[in-house]
């Protein structure tokens, strides 16, 4: 899979006195890890005002992925606890890292955090965000040459002592980061079909957003025998550190909001806590379930971006494949679903494995009744949910809705816009107008438009060509999506062609 660089700022003499007014934190220090087979801890420490501040940061496994008298267990558990540090490059004037880091790991550290840096700039600091202070004095809109304010270092920075050759990766075992949405099912359903052994990887985090998991991972747990779970406390970390960051409102935890504060970098939390996994079961492939407008590089004022979302674009899959080779591990990171929209997911999820999209949960404020988890009715996500299922013929009281929500939620959907790429959303609006479902009002109705190309598989040269996809998956993945899209097209620089993607 041919690798992208991260995008790099144009450099332009000028002061840096508006960032480093953000650097507040004076040291933050990460590790070194602690091991046992199926544990992984590592200790944060943070410099601030003259008072040192400690939390730890803990990966649980239900089995044993570790050998501590492993060098090389040892660097893999060090790459795992900095990744949720790679967060406050911009807040910190120094970051020590300890661990047998090696100058793969520094250059993949020192990239990841200036791309994160420059987000967290762009679309935290310069955007509307509910979590920031009254008040607060926005950072001036510039495209620095750098947005990392902390000094790097690296305490072990010495070659790895040499790693025993281990068992080369299967392509067919593919594990799948998997947290009881409508595209890691998706991804889940279509390799079962397709002849290969999913393993759903379930991230547990410590907080209220693991009960969006919990009913898909208790059906997987019971019904799927390669279904792994790793408890970890990221979450608590992340609204630990938020305390160190004066212009972020301390009430943060009450607000209710469908984003999360400060923090960018995330996925790879997640995913990097599924490696030891992926590597004791020879896993050969880690698929993310991400769509089509996933991959949205943009620019801000001036600042290269990618729309908050590069840890869910191709990019980032190209990204970490590099780096995974690098290391020699033998994973390709990508996703089924890149030429597929929002809607489509839903669709083919509803229309062929609805045994798995009843185990659906898409809410950002879950709540359990009698042990059940149910969604909230009333978020954006819920909304958005509703409105596509029933669009597709769905049945939206199969994912726990009640029909009191579901009604508000579609009178919602033509009052409130939603979180959605634009031609999806204006189809979705058209979809449920044309079929009753909602009566349209000004200026809702001046949006609702049949947009045909949604419906249909999407190949764009940079947000989801045809190589993203293996080789091997091509025929018997698109054999079964073109069941249920309307064809397929490809964007030829001016508009979407038709192409044949079996050819």
């Amino acid at each position: 899979m041919e690798a992208q660089p991260l995008q790099a700022a144009v450099r332009r003499p000028i002061t840096r006195s508006g960032l480093q007014k953000l650097a507040v934190i004076d040291t933050l220090e990460v590790g070194p890890v602690k091991l046992t087979p199926e544990r992984l801890s590592a200790e944060y420490r943070v410099y601030q005002n003259g008072q040192l501040f400690k939390n730890t940061l803990i990966y649980r496994y239900e089995e044993g992925v570790f050998d501590p008298r492993d060098p090389a267990d040892y660097h893999l558990a060090s790459m795992i606890a900095a990744q949720v540090a790679v967060n406050y490059g911009l807040f910190a004037k120094k970051m020590v890292f300890h661990g047998p880091l090696d100058g793969i790991d520094q250059q993949f550290l020192r990239d990841i955090i200036e791309n994160t840096a420059r987000e967290i700039y762009a679309l935290k600091l310069r955007e509307d965000n509910p979590f920031l202070m009254p008040g607060w004095e926005i950072p001036p809109a510039y495209n620095w040459a750098s947005y990392t304010n902390a000094m790097l270092q690296f305490s072990e920075a010495v070659p790895l002592a040499p790693q025993t050759a281990a068992p080369r990766p299967l392509d067919k075992r593919c594990g799948i980061l998997s947290s009881g949405g409508k595209e890691s099912l998706l991804t889940f359903s279509l390799l079962t079909e397709m002849g290969y052994e999913a393993y759903p990887l379930y991230g547990n985090e410590s907080g209220r957003h693991w009960f969006t998991a919990l009913n898909a991972y208790r059906h997987f747990r019971d019904n799927v025998p390669n279904t792994g779970r790793v408890w970890m406390n990221s979450d608590r970390l992340f609204s630990w550190m938020l305390q160190f960051l004066p212009f972020v409102r301390p009430d943060f935890a009450s607000l209710r909001a469908d984003e999360y504060p400060i923090r960018l970098w995330t996925v790879a939390v997640f995913l990097f806590g599924m490696l030891p996994l992926a590597r004791k079961h020879r896993m050969g492939r880690i698929l993310i379930g991400n769509e089509y407008d996933t991959t949205w590089p943009s620019v801000d004022r001036g600042i290269p971006n990618h729309s908050g979302l590069f840890d869910q674009s191709r990019h980032f899959d190209n990204l970490l494949s590099r780096y995974y080779q690098d290391r020699q591990w033998g994973f390709e990171q990508f996703s089924l679903l890149r030429q597929l929209s929002e809607l489509m997911v839903q669709k083919i999820l509803v229309k062929r494995y609805p045994q798995w999209q009843q185990h659906q949960v898409s809410c950002h404020a879950t709540h359990p009744v009698e042990g059940i988890i149910r969604p909230c009715g009333k978020c954006e996500k819920c909304r958005r949910v509703i409105s596509m299922l029933t669009a597709v013929g769905g049945d939206p009281l199969n994912c726990l809705y009640q029909p009191d929500q579901v009604a508000k939620a579609l009178v919602a959907v033509s009052e409130k816009a939603l979180h959605q790429e634009g031609p999806v959303y204006r189809h979705l609006l058209w979809m449920l107008s044309r079929a009753g479902h909602i009566q349209l009002q000004p200026p809702a109705s001046f949006l609702a438009q049949k947009q045909p190309a949604v419906m249909k598989l999407r190949f764009h040269p940079d947000r989801s060509p045809l190589e993203v996809i293996p080789e091997d998956m091509r025929r018997p993945l698109f054999d079964i999506l073109l069941n249920y899209a309307d064809g397929a097209v490809r964007f030829n620089g001016e508009e979407w062609k038709k192409f044949d993607p079996m050819r």
